[in-house]
């Protein structure tokens, strides 16, 4: 009996092969769009609903959304051909859902689940899928467009576009599009209301390891385009995010309670943090992102409402930031506990940058905040080869009175204003601890200048530009001032014919012109 159900159960895939090979092409009814459907899809799927679908499946591994009845017109909702596509596919380790390019998919709220599912399946994004604009079909409001929970192993790439049509959100108006007449399953177009006030992500991974995103494009997200909450193993390369400069809190990606994740060749321009990294994030390697428009690349707003956060291990290396608010930048409210420790970030260009370097203790997103005496721990950040043009003002340290940072050191610093022969605001320092490498020659000796006044010998000189005037000493000729005004201490070097104003307030060091 066994031997005649495997006989009949080969017979079957030959069968299907046989089928796989011819195709058909048909004009759609709206417009002159040709496209391609396999006749052995219908087929595929009947078998691995079958008792007898190990066979199939291993010899069937891609399940391609136009099989299992979506339209790809742009109008017609396609959710429940996507699930049915996921669902056949979730059965089969290392399966494809593939959506093909030259078509888009209409998809409204959809949520791809595990963790009873075979593992590293792969979603191949090459058309394009975009969001429903009616307030029908987001109820009164959900967190999440697209979303893959609790699954092991899941990567999606391709060529393709997810697009959140979020100006539909952000002006707080529905979006008209044209209907078609011709099914009743439209969810797109309708004008019925404004939308709810709560915004989704675009798209979302929770509780997931061994994540892995690849060359797709997610645009013009209501909120959040990428977002990872809870995973391991994350992997994001040649993503980009895209929205204009005026979208609200539209992050190009968010990590929360992840951990060992790498960002690269990224490039994210949108209204918010290109890069936010929030509480509970360890082991983030973030390297060769462009930047802008955008508020830069920020850990935090960490603390608020009081809570504990802790970030550690965070490098962000090789990063180009062009016409953001900020540079690199910490944030935590008052009254929060917890650390942020053990963070680099090197290797930065700057480009009509606000404010290039920040670390602010004091993040407030509303009118008012009250003062609090708590805050979240700040220590052991550094700052290395960050090069480039200011708007506002070069550094923005602003810690806690009663937990000041301690660790923080700048080397290699380079940061001009955009406006030549007029400098804009100065640094600003508050109890913020730690060293500025500063080099030079003295008597033939290098020497490097360190909190406390206090010389000591270095070798490898590294010539470095604060604002806009450079400590690069060849000359062995130096005579050195301290002045005191408050709580403000400038220490005045006069190198040669030229001199140069080392400001330090709370012991942190920063060069200016003598006025």
């Amino acid at each position: 009996m066994c031997r005649v159900n495997s006989t009949i159960i080969a017979f079957l895939s030959v069968l299907l092969f046989w089928f796989s090979s011819f195709e058909v092409t048909y004009s759609a009814r709206e417009g002159k769009q040709w496209r391609k459907q396999s006749i052995a899809g219908g087929f595929r799927r009947l078998m691995a609903e079958g008792g007898n679908s190990d066979l199939v499946a291993d010899a069937t591994t891609t399940f391609n959304v136009l099989d299992y009845g979506a339209k790809g017109d742009g109008r017609t909702d396609d959710s429940k051909a996507l699930e049915a596509a996921w669902a056949d596919a979730c059965k089969v380790e290392a399966s494809t859902v593939m959506v093909p390019s030259g078509s888009t998919f209409l998809v409204g709220p959809v949520s791809f689940s595990g963790p009873s599912y075979q593992p590293n399946i792969v979603f191949q994004l090459d058309g394009k899928i975009i969001a429903p604009t009616s307030s029908k079909a987001w109820g009164s409001g959900l967190l999440q467009w697209i979303e893959f929970t609790k699954l092991k192993g899941i990567t999606i790439k391709g060529k393709g576009t997810i697009d959140g049509q979020g100006s539909v959100w952000w002006n707080d108006s529905p979006t008209a599009q044209p209907q078609d007449s011709t099914t009743s399953h439209t969810i797109s177009g309708e004008l019925d209301g404004k939308m709810p006030s709560t915004k989704p992500t675009a798209l979302r991974f929770y509780g997931s390891n061994g994540v892995t995103v690849s060359g797709i494009t997610i645009q013009n997200s209501p909120q959040t385009h990428l977002k990872f909450d809870d995973c391991t193993g994350v992997q994001i390369s040649n993503f980009v995010a895209s929205s204009p400069s005026d979208s609200p809190n539209t992050d190009g990606i968010h990590l929360q309670n992840s951990q060992d994740v790498v960002i690269s060749a990224a490039t994210l321009a949108c209204g918010d943090d290109c890069v936010s990294i929030q509480t509970g994030c360890s082991n983030v390697y973030i390297h060769d992102v462009k930047c802008g428009p955008g508020h830069g690349i920020s850990i935090g707003g960490l603390g608020k409402d009081r809570t504990k956060a802790c970030v550690s291990n965070i490098t962000v290396r090789d990063v180009n930031l062009q016409s953001t608010l900020t540079g690199v930048r910490i944030k935590t409210w008052q009254g929060g506990s917890g650390s942020v420790k053990q963070v680099t970030f090197s290797d930065i260009q700057v480009s009509e940058v606000e404010t290039p370097i920040m670390i602010d203790q004091f993040y407030c997103d509303k009118g008012h905040c009250s003062n609090q005496s708590s805050a979240v721990e700040v220590s052991e950040i550094n700052y290395v080869n960050i090069r480039g043009t200011y708007t506002v003002q070069p550094v923005h340290f602003a810690c806690s009175d009663s937990l000041p940072c301690s660790g923080v050191s700048l080397s290699t610093i380079e940061l001009q204003s955009v406006k030549e022969n007029h400098p804009l605001s100065g640094p600003f320092c508050w109890e913020t601890y730690g060293e500025l490498k500063i080099f030079y020659q003295l008597n033939h000796q290098l020497v490097v200048w360190r909190v406390g006044n206090h010389p000591t010998l270095e070798l490898n000189p590294v010539p470095i530009l604060v604002d806009e005037y450079p400590i690069s000493v060849r000359s062995s000729y130096m005579i050195s001032r301290n002045i005191r005004f408050g709580a403000f201490s400038y220490n005045m070097f006069q190198i040669g014919t030229k001199c140069i104003v080392i400001c330090c307030l709370q012991e942190v060091m920063f060069t200016r012109q003598c006025r």
